[in-house]
């Protein structure tokens, strides 16, 4: 499974992509932020995001796309800026039939390190250690892309697992209510040939009524 993970933002948005599957060593595919002047026109920003983010989504090639759940902060202005990266980024996956997940921060740090309150520093630390790093990704942004799309491939993986659990169950519910269904047609149907049948023999033994000379 491949995820390219997005941490969004007007200024630096983080897009980063791993490899494999849950229970297994990941690897690294590509990391890098994609940068926009600040004093630029939203418009222009925005288009320069989406131009990132389309050129890893070629280079990449990923099976889904792991986006950060924006949620609400003091600084309004920051929360608008990232919301928009954010929709740009899931229009981007959603134009190439890509499935989109959003993570909220905690999740992330749940997934990552065991528990939701983990510093920055915490979740570099383990990033480098899933994926076998040297050095640590830098801006930070980077380090956050990364730990969303391992975080959804672990998350996924779960997923997937339990999904397949439930469509076997709902086969195999589905198949015992078709057997019941046949069982209980045929049944009716012997029912319905049997007093068909006792409907004939009890007419074949009624006297015919009028007739013949006395």
């Amino acid at each position: 499974m491949r995820v390219l993970g997005v941490d969004p933002g007007l200024t630096r948005c983080g897009v980063g992509a791993v490899d494999g599957v849950p229970g297994k060593p990941l690897s690294l595919i590509a990391v890098e932020v994609v940068r926009t002047p600040a004093d630029d026109e939203i418009g222009a920003r925005l288009v320069a995001i989406e131009a990132g983010i389309e050129r890893l989504l070629d280079e990449v090639r990923p099976d889904a796309v792991a986006v950060e759940r924006v949620f609400s902060q003091h600084n309004v202005r920051t929360v608008m800026g990232t919301a928009q990266a954010s929709a740009v980024a899931i229009t981007c996956a959603a134009r190439r039939g890509l499935p989109v997940a959003l993570h909220t921060p905690s999740e992330v740090k749940a997934a990552i390190t065991g528990h939701g309150n983990a510093d920055k520093d915490q979740i570099a630390m383990m990033v480098m250690r899933v994926l076998r790093l040297d050095e640590r990704p830098r801006p930070a942004d980077a380090t956050d892309a990364l730990a969303l799309a391992i975080c959804h491939v672990w998350r996924g993986g779960a997923g997937r697992r339990v999904g397949e659990a439930r469509a076997r169950l709902e086969k195999a519910q589905a198949e015992a209510l078709e057997r019941t269904r046949r069982a209980q047609a045929e049944t009716l149907g012997r029912i319905e040939r049997a007093r068909a049948e006792a409907a004939a023999r009890a007419a074949a033994r009624v006297p015919r009524q009028g007739g013949g000379p006395r």
